[in-house]
């Protein structure tokens, strides 16, 4: 076992073209780390629907140039196998994005160089930017694949690749496994033709289209008064929704400086993602300095986009559910038409609201790779602060398009001497209070997870929170609108719950909404205790029958 371990080892070592990684590898074979080394090549990687993601390092079980090329030159064969969608026998384009993480240039680059030598065209993004220029892109330059070198708001440590195909929208089983089967046959990286030059550097054309593109975002004469604070969270997002926001005429937002320009070391935060707890806290110290109508925040790769809001005495972070049923309602106000759509983990108010305006509405797996292919496709959110609010440019969640929209939310509500939190009580009062909460454990030992879900599939809860469960749902077996998916789905009387582990991070993820009828305005107070008590007996209740 030891030696078969440190000839795989010595294998992979005589293949890597990266100086720090061969380093790094010849070290622990030279030390005789046996407990590291199987760590490291106790597999590979696996691509999926979320491409790849993971630790920065050597070896096949962690991100580096090694793994990228192999990626790449499967997703090159895979392109190459079903053709071009033009059919006229051109050499089909890649287009090539990354963020400003660790590694993330030299990725972009090796893929670039792998596509050039499969024979495809290759284009790179002209810097890191955020993950929906790269997404519009794609359309734009009729290109049949677009890669993001992003690992979003994961750790420091952590980096990833995300496939687009030539819809622009993210890639969905079959081609996920294809493209797997495509990786595993390539026998050596000697076999990956990968040379110097060849691909384009893009210019800033395409992020000048992808601005003017945000005109279609915002309603024609509508106020922009609304004053913001904005953190890009050490990411790329500063200087293209700064542009947007120049452009559209809103007041320069006000910029956390510790948080605004990328830096891939992330100092200031434990987790980049402002979901998590502390992530926001510069911020809120900016807004309580310059008292702004909304705070906002993009992760990483500007992909996402977090709201806070003055409430009472100090700022709080809308939730996902919050922000989603607000931009739905204001876009219902502006006379949006087309289907209205959101995964099944995220709160039933969207179909409430799209239901009472008359409009198509549909539920999906969880992941924009599944909203975005919606036909019809007006507006799509899910609640891990993920908005599409211009489908028709960008099929995929757009942080930099969604601050435009609830900026411009806030302003009309301004006019009107009134705020966010205004319409939310205003859309509880009209359709329920709509409460929805988390309950997610984040694990080293994978197979936690597994038992976990083993344990509620073979004992089902038959109540939670003294609220009888109506139906049992197992998605593996999928349902009469949904593929499978390995996930349970619990409805309660008055309560809905979703139990899944994450596709991206080592969590078991619960989601958990109760629905309280409201009779007027004065009813919200009571109506929020009962909510967070349901909440909370929930959780507990859930937590006991999964043994989490």
């Amino acid at each position: 076992m030891h030696d078969d371990l440190i000839a795989r080892a010595r294998t992979w070592l005589a293949e890597d073209p990266d100086q720090e990684t061969r380093e790094e590898l010849a070290q622990l074979i030279d030390a005789g780390d046996v407990e590291e080394l199987s760590a490291r090549f106790s597999g590979t990687l696996q691509f999926g629907t979320a491409g790849l993601r993971g630790e920065l390092g050597a070896g096949p079980m962690r991100m580096n140039r090694s793994v990228v090329i192999r990626a790449a030159a499967g997703l090159a064969a895979y392109l190459k196998k079903n053709g071009t969608p033009h059919g006229d026998g051109a050499a089909g384009l890649v287009v090539i994005g990354y963020d400003a993480r660790h590694k993330s240039a030299d990725f972009a680059r090796d893929t670039a160089a792998v596509m050039t030598g499969a024979g495809l065209r290759a284009a790179v993004l002209p810097r890191p930017l955020p993950t929906p220029v790269l997404a519009y892109a794609i359309r734009h330059l009729g290109a049949v694949a677009g890669v993001e070198v992003t690992a979003s708001h994961n750790p420091p440590r952590d980096n990833g690749y995300k496939v687009y195909l030539g819809d622009g929208s993210q890639i969905v089983p079959p081609a996920d496994a294809e493209i797997a089967a495509e990786i595993d046959a390539i026998a050596s990286l000697h076999d990956v033709p990968r040379p110097d030059a060849g691909w384009e550097t893009l210019d800033d054309a395409v992020l000048d289209a992808y601005l003017a593109r945000t005109d279609a975002v915002l309603a024609e004469g509508s106020p922009r008064t609304a004053r913001t604070v904005y953190t890009a969270m050490h990411g790329v997002g500063k200087d293209v929704l700064l542009a947007a926001f120049a452009r559209a005429g809103f007041p320069e937002p006000v910029l956390v400086a510790e948080q605004a320009d990328p830096d891939p070391d992330f100092p200031t935060v434990a987790f980049p993602n402002p979901e998590e707890p502390g992530a926001m806290d510069l911020a809120f110290a900016r807004a309580r300095a310059s008292e702004p109508d909304l705070v906002i925040a993009n992760d990483p790769d500007a992909d996402r986009c977090a709201v806070a809001v003055r409430d009472g005495g100090d700022w709080r972070m809308l939730r996902g559910d919050e922000v989603g049923a607000l931009l739905g309602a204001h876009l219902v106000r502006r006379g949006a038409r087309g289907t209205f759509a959101e995964s099944i983990v995220s709160s039933s108010l969207l179909g409430r609201i799209a239901g009472k305006a008359g409009l198509p509405y549909e539920e999906t797996l969880t992941g924009f790779k599944w909203i975005a292919r919606v036909d019809g496709l007006r507006y799509g959110y899910e609640e891990a602060l993920g908005y599409c609010v211009d489908p028709e440019g960008v099929r995929d969640k757009d942080g930099i398009t969604a601050a435009l929209l609830i900026t411009e939310l806030a302003s009309v509500l301004k006019e009107e001497g009134r705020t966010l939190l205004d319409l939310l009580d205003d859309l509880a009062v009209e359709h329920g209070l709509h409460a929805t909460d988390q309950l997610s454990v984040r694990v080293q030992d994978l197979s936690l997870i597994a038992d976990a879900m083993r344990r509620l599939r073979e004992q089902p809860p038959t109540e939670l929170a003294g609220l009888p469960v109506t139906r049992a749902e197992d998605l593996t077996r999928g349902t009469d609108t949904l593929p499978p998916t390995d996930g349970l789905r619990y409805t309660l009387d008055g309560a809905r719950v979703i139990v899944r582990p994450s596709g991206t991070e080592p969590k078991l993820k619960c989601y958990l909404e109760v629905v309280v009828p409201v009779a007027g305005h004065a009813g919200l107070p009571a109506a929020r205790t009962r909510a967070t008590e349901l909440l909370a007996a929930v959780k507990r209740d859930l937590a006991a029958a999964a043994g989490i």
